[in-house]
């Protein structure tokens, strides 16, 4: 009897196990599907064009896992992305025209833009954490005025004539392979026409993963981290525990804002060009991610490297729909039936979403 309830447990186990990894099973299992149907999918350029595809959603996907840790919310980051794109926009275009040098433009206007970004997250952090605004009223309102402020400054046409290295540094790639002859390192050989020449991780994918790095760093192993946890679970218990709620908060929306700038510029680096509009469709992929990922909208619970397989199941489904020819709407569909799957695994057995995060 003791054996068959040993075995019973086990069982039970081992599913409780395979369940709590379910995001990463679809994610597989995804791409194995659209690899059979297009053979294409998981070669080295189908793989590189998923890379291209992915700077955006990681970054917004980032920027709301620490906010949703927290039991909060921010949907101005997509706005925030698009105002970040055009302000770098302006100010790289309108320093070069002041004659300065094209690297140093670019750096110049890069520079200021991250320090102007984070304006919308402080106002953010200010609203929730000090004057008890809701978050969802508060980002919401930010979402207007960056989005108004953006259109003010573009007029209707979209911030453009950036120098050509801006194009050169945003569609480039970390490694440079010409077959038999060299490799080279961010800087792009020159190659005789109807050369082959193979370009491994390009520049957008690889600025966002360390970002990822970085951060995963900072919320799994620093004190930074665990506050950040400590205010999403119990917002009093953080209190008296001697965490600074506030201030930690409005750090957190700051945080926010920054990834969504680093988003905007590298839109900027990547179509050279800025558009206020330039993150409206990333912003409900960015939440749906870190829901699939398994972070509870109530607070205390997320992973960064569990939204990272989140965007990767959006962008598989989405670059697999585009290869079989399917229009962008069918994209939306599948995201929301994974959603909603996502959703009801976390209210029908918890334990299996929250057991490791």
């Amino acid at each position: 009897m003791s054996n068959m309830v040993t075995q019973r447990n086990g069982i039970h186990r081992f599913f409780l196990q395979l369940g709590s990894k379910w995001a990463i099973i679809f994610l597989i299992l995804g791409a194995i599907l659209f690899s059979i149907i297009s053979p294409g999918f998981l070669s080295f350029n189908g793989i590189q064009v998923i890379l291209i595809n992915s700077p955006f959603i990681l970054l917004l996907a980032l920027a709301e896992t620490f906010v949703i840790i927290t039991g909060g919310i921010d949907l101005s980051v997509g706005f925030v992305m698009g105002f970040a794109s055009v302000v770098s926009a302006k100010l790289i275009a309108l320093l070069v025209v002041m004659g300065m040098n094209d690297l140093f433009s670019i750096i110049t206007g890069i520079v200021i833009t991250l320090f102007i970004g984070i304006i919308p997250g402080f106002v953010n952090g200010i609203l929730v954490a000090r004057l008890k605004v809701p978050p969802f009223i508060a980002t919401f309102s930010m979402l207007g005025i960056t989005h108004g402020v953006s259109e003010l400054l573009i007029k209707g046409v979209v911030a453009k004539n950036l120098p050509v290295l801006a194009g050169k540094i945003g569609n480039g790639s970390l490694i440079y392979i010409v077959p038999g002859k060299t490799v080279s390192f961010f800087i792009k050989p020159l190659i005789q026409r109807g050369g082959n020449l193979i370009e491994i991780l390009p520049t957008v994918f690889v600025i966002p993963f360390i970002f990822i790095l970085i951060f995963a760093f900072i919320l799994k192993r620093t004190k930074f981290g665990q506050h950040t946890y400590a205010i999403g679970g119990n917002v009093d218990a953080a209190i008296r525990a001697g965490i600074n709620v506030k201030n930690h908060l409005i750090k957190i929306y700051m945080l926010s804002s920054l990834f969504a700038t680093i988003a905007g510029i590298l839109y900027v680096l990547r179509y050279i060009t800025g558009k206020a509009d330039a993150g409206t469709g990333f912003l409900l992929d960015g939440i749906v991610a870190v829901v699939i990922g398994g972070a509870s909208l109530y607070g205390g619970i997320g992973s960064v490297w569990k939204t990272i397989i989140g965007c990767f199941i959006i962008l598989v489904l989405e670059n697999g729909l585009r290869m079989l020819g399917f229009p962008t709407f069918y994209k939306y569909i599948l995201v929301g039936i994974v959603l909603i799957f996502a959703v009801l695994v976390d209210k029908l057995f918890p334990e299996l979403i929250h057991k490791e995060n």
